[in-house]
């Protein structure tokens, strides 16, 4: 028996534009959800040449080995990142019904000048609901936003969600090195939890380098440090108190703080500087959060749904990184004495309460 501690699944009533009949494969027990997957749009990359770029953004990997990976991985991967055919053959290799396709996170450019951003933040949203249209009982789109310029971001997100669709936003972990809580981001979370947005966060990197040259560090620790630092931030910053209603799922399984959460609590009984911006046990903020299921091994991911409920999980790959799960649909299937009604909860019903969509119904 799992252990619940949110005290409610999400609701069967998903809103959203139900115009088209989603896919489900046959053959199979659930409807399935990919919401961690990534697309490049290549007109982007190149519109970017020659611009401005701040010291964090203009950072580059100093270990040799990782650089020429990364660089042969790029080349490679093309036709996954860009490819709607070459993705959709992948999914149902995979057991993938849907994916909510989001922005490679090497799309940000935050740190650039906010109306480059905004030019780019415009060609890759274009081109998700270009792929979404074509496709749209696969996939559902996430858009990017200029999160330098919090009113170019406002009115992005609005353009994503009100005249493309989209059902999501992603953004980083900080904002060229500046905390979501302190980039002046109020009026963009304050619409994001008005309109029911979900907020997909994504680190890229970490704006900590010194110690992590080496064994892709940045990625293997920097990514679920980046995301524990910006958890941090909008629980113990307050954001979480000031946005009850805000949809965010973090990736990578939330990163390190849902598997050490008992170190956010411990100190708000017994420090000030732990309750400053907030009335409540950190727990009862966190426990508002998603994580994604791309953490890899069984005890792992049973560890998330026992703590965090099978309510609050939802399953993700990292497509088509090399950093993906490559069996999402067998890793939930692989979780000890997990229900059938909790696998269809985190295999697709989670993301489709959280993105809007319909569950399909197989006859």
């Amino acid at each position: 028996m799992f252990h619940r501690c949110t005290p409610h699944a999400p609701s069967t009533d998903h809103g959203g534009d139900h115009d088209h009949a989603y896919h489900i494969g046959d053959g199979k027990k659930h409807f399935t959800v990919d919401i961690h997957c990534h697309v490049v749009v290549p007109e982007a990359v190149a519109a970017m040449a020659g611009k401005t770029a701040s010291p964090m953004q203009a950072r580059a990997e100093k270990n040799a080995l990782t650089d020429e990976i990364n660089k042969k991985q790029s080349v490679d991967l093309v036709p996954k990142f860009t490819d709607p055919q070459v993705r959709i053959k992948d999914m149902d290799r995979d057991g993938i019904d849907v994916q909510a396709i989001s922005p490679s996170p090497y799309h940000y450019n935050y740190g650039y000048p906010a109306d480059a951003t905004r030019s780019t933040c415009h060609l890759i949203n274009d081109r998700i609901a270009d792929i979404v249209g074509d496709n749209p009982d696969r996939f559902v789109g996430m858009g990017t936003v200029p999160l330098q310029d919090p009113e170019m971001a406002v009115a992005e997100m609005d353009r994503c969600i009100n005249d493309l669709g989209f059902k999501g936003i992603e953004i980083s972990t900080n904002v060229d090195g500046k905390e979501l809580t302190r980039a002046g981001l109020e009026k963009f979370f304050a619409k994001a939890e008005e309109a029911g947005t979900l907020i997909f966060m994504h680190p890229i990197g970490t704006s900590f380098e010194d110690r992590m040259d080496d064994h892709y560090f940045r990625n293997l620790i920097g990514h679920p440090l980046e995301s524990a630092l910006a958890v941090g931030h909008l629980v113990f910053d307050g954001y979480l108190d000031r946005y009850p209603g805000l949809k965010i799922c973090i990736a990578h399984g939330g990163g390190y703080v849902p598997s050490y959460w008992g170190r956010f609590d411990h100190p708000w009984e017994r420090r000030d500087d732990c309750r400053v911006n907030i009335s409540k046990t950190p727990m009862e903020y966190v426990k508002k959060l998603y994580f994604d299921t791309v953490v890899f091994t069984e005890p792992q991911l049973r560890h998330l749904i026992e703590v965090w409920g099978p309510d609050h999980i939802v399953m993700g790959t990292d497509y088509p990184f090399d950093m993906a799960e490559p069996d999402p649909v067998g890793h939930v299937n692989s979780v000890k004495d997990l229900s059938e009604a909790d696998k269809a909860l985190v295999m697709g019903a989670n993301a489709a309460a959280l993105l809007g969509i319909e569950v399909p119904v197989k006859s």
